[in-house]
């Protein structure tokens, strides 16, 4: 049955770890609460469910304490006990009310499932890997804006008529006669000009060929280079970016032409060995804590029975947990010659 492992009956188990994969890479932690579904009628009634890292928090979003810092609550040496989350805050369905709840429960069962990679002491939530490089992003955002603005202005005339006035006659038709003038100069010769065009008009062959007044040029605009170095500032900015994430800047832009092979082989197995890093530690430890409370169920109901061992499970969890797990190999980038490396992804 599709679902089955959520207690929202959307997810599978690989689609929990893709999205816990992604909510990380947005907000530096996970959450996942493992959920025991008394009303489910399959074989096994452990559920998860995702909790968005928004909804942790300090009751009243107030400013915590020396043991309750951002909604974790921790002990005098700094590990985590509980968590505070506020009910959904969907419009007009939530009243407010702050949920606690135990990061184990009293047999050692995870009741929160929480995933990030502390970088300092006394750390209690994850930080977003987009700080770095935010202030770039906004930088390349208002270059593309500005940008696009001025290819508008540039191609918004296709042609101009140019005429022959002196400046001083110009500049009286563009302010105008003084107010005891009876005849207004500027609606005067805007005026000859409209009937002009109006009553001049010569096609052929269905196309209309303009006859100026006499005096006027038409002048055919082109539009001039727009990019004025903006390649250029994109790529260093691309660059920035991509070293402050992590990955290369072919990746990021998705810009291979400037390449060589074997600057792009280079550069994906640099990509590629901080990715493993961070499937490691990511995506591997969720998916071992969420395997972890399905392997709890199935050896406490009796559905698997464990061989003999030393030390039963809740006296080493993370041993009788231990798992390696597989995801997706590495691309190649030339069949022939990139062939002999796949097998290095495995």
């Amino acid at each position: 049955m599709f679902g089955e492992i959520d207690v929202e009956g959307k997810r599978t188990f690989t689609e929990f770890i893709r999205e816990g994969v992604g909510v990380h890479a947005f907000n530096g932690e996970i959450f996942v609460q493992p959920v025991w579904d008394t009303e489910s009628t399959q074989l096994f009634r452990t559920r998860f469910k995702a909790v968005s890292p928004k909804r942790v928090d300090t009751p009243g979003h107030g400013i915590g304490n020396r043991f309750l810092r951002a909604g974790v609550e921790v002990d005098r040496y700094g590990r985590a006990v509980a968590y505070h989350i506020c009910e959904d805050d969907f419009p007009r369905s939530g009243s407010g009310r702050w949920e606690r709840i135990p990061r184990e429960l009293p047999t050692g069962r995870p009741a929160m499932l929480h995933i990030f990679e502390p970088v300092e002491d006394g750390q209690t939530r994850g930080a977003n890997q987009f700080y770095s490089v935010m202030e770039r992003l906004k930088m390349l955002d208002s270059l593309q804006a500005t940008q696009l603005q001025s290819a508008i202005v540039k191609a918004m005339y296709a042609a101009t008529i140019e005429s022959d006035l002196d400046t001083e006659k110009a500049f009286e038709y563009i302010a105008g006669a003084p107010q005891g003038q009876k005849d207004n100069p500027l609606i005067n010769i805007l005026d000859k000009f409209s009937t002009w065009y109006d009553t001049n008009s010569v096609t052929l062959g269905g196309v209309k060929i303009p006859h100026l007044f006499p005096g006027d040029d038409l002048k055919l605009q082109t539009a001039q280079d727009s990019d004025n170095g903006f390649s250029a500032l994109e790529q260093a900015l691309l660059r920035y970016i991509a070293a402050g994430l992590g990955v290369s800047y072919e990746q990021l832009s998705r810009d291979y032409s400037k390449v060589s092979y074997s600057s792009a082989r280079a550069s994906a197995n640099e990509s590629w060995r901080y990715f493993m890093g961070r499937r490691k530690f990511i995506a591997s430890r969720l998916a071992t804590q969420m395997f972890s409370c399905w392997l709890e169920e199935a050896l406490l109901r009796g559905i698997i029975r464990p061989p003999r061992a030393r030390f039963d499970f809740y006296q080493a969890r993370s041993a009788w947990s231990r798992a390696e797990w597989i995801g997706a190999g590495r691309m190649a980038i030339d069949g022939p010659q990139g062939g002999s490396g796949i097998s290095d992804a495995h």
